[in-house]
């Protein structure tokens, strides 16, 4: 089984030193556009064709990226489409736009390319809903809201051919978040469609609901270990042979898990860093905080993936789950991780 390092929804030019304009041409076929529900709102008389334009480049850019991703090597064919392809889709005010007969069968016929050049070109897919979709909530206004935007994500995972069966080939994962936590995710499980039910992941959180929490949904979900959460929330650095990770490889049913992982932001090291040298070991968490770090900063991603004792200690878990890189030069992160799992004969 092919062991694989990807990245998140957007895609980066390797060759920096090019004028921003420069940039921008090359990179916008494989990245979305976006409008606001502020936007349209004022501009009535244009909205239509708005949306029109914008959800029709980002349905061409997610087959662009697939495609693009399918130039890298197979261990590299991984990657996270972005959330808003189809704008204010799960808006009351402008549902109307996107139950016409015609918006559907052409969002079905080109989602459906695109999941085909997926699966030609063996590419591995996933989707995040963001912070807002929290299925454990104490209310259930929000739950329902949350369900809706859970099925927004299906609807176009549906449309790629994803969801027939259980994790086959595309996750759709969310936190636990809410008050309700574990319990509340196994209440609104029964209320999700059977595709949604298929692609669900749940990911364990660096403030609120951790990995224990995550475990508690092993029999009714596929779970994403998200190691830097973890490690913010506890200073543990979890070994690849835990019985917690197997217990997460296991809650997969036989297919090839993913699991997540970025590294602290310079700036919020800095403080225990004084001489700036802070990506050749690996970090204590209480000596960080002893010398003013701060744990909720922590948690912010970093550009790059510069400390290669951090990621060697990522790179343990290859052999048993793919890894997603959630840094935020994507897939420039990706390459660098993915470069020394090569050198370490590990890909």
């Amino acid at each position: 089984m092919i062991r694989r390092i990807g990245f998140c929804c957007q895609w980066f030019h390797h060759d920096r030193t090019l004028k921003k304009k420069q940039l921008e041409e090359i990179e916008r076929p494989m990245n979305t556009r976006s409008t606001t529900v502020r936007w349209l709102n004022e501009h009535k008389d244009q909205a239509e064709e708005k949306l029109d334009f914008v959800f029709k480049h980002n349905i061409e850019g997610i087959k662009n990226l697939i495609l693009k991703v399918s130039t890298l090597p197979k261990s590299r064919r991984m990657c996270r489409i972005s959330s808003p392809i189809l704008p204010v889709a799960t808006q009351a005010d402008w549902r109307y736009y996107w139950d016409k007969p015609e918006i559907i069968k052409y969002c079905e016929k080109h989602f459906a390319e695109a999941g085909d050049l997926a699966r030609k070109h063996d590419v591995k897919v996933s989707f995040h809903p963001g912070q807002f979709t929290v299925l454990a909530s104490d209310n259930p206004d929000i739950v329902e809201r949350s369900i809706d935007e859970f099925e927004y994500h299906v609807n176009m995972a549906r449309w790629m051919g994803f969801g027939k069966s259980f994790q086959d080939g595309c996750k759709i994962n969310v936190h636990i978040s809410g008050r309700q936590g574990p319990e509340g995710i196994i209440k609104a499980i029964p209320r999700l469609s059977p595709e949604a039910r298929n692609l669900l992941t749940i990911e364990n959180d660096e403030m609120g609901w951790g990995l224990e929490s995550s475990l508690e949904l092993e029999k009714h979900c596929a779970l994403v270990l998200d190691i830097h959460h973890h490690w913010v929330r506890t200073g543990e650095y979890i070994q690849a042979n835990d019985d917690r990770v197997k217990r997460v490889v296991d809650s997969w049913r036989g297919q090839r898990p993913t699991m997540h992982y970025s590294y602290s932001r310079d700036e919020w090291l800095s403080p225990a860093y004084p001489d700036g040298n802070m990506h050749t070991s690996i970090h204590d968490m209480q000596t960080l905080l002893d010398k003013g770090c701060k744990k909720q900063k922590l948690r912010a991603h970093s550009e790059l993936l510069p400390n290669r004792a951090v990621n060697e200690w990522a790179l343990t878990f290859l052999p048993q789950l793919d890894i997603q890189v959630e840094a935020k030069m994507k897939n420039l992160a990706a390459e660098q991780l993915h470069n020394q799992a090569e050198e370490l004969g590990l890909v």
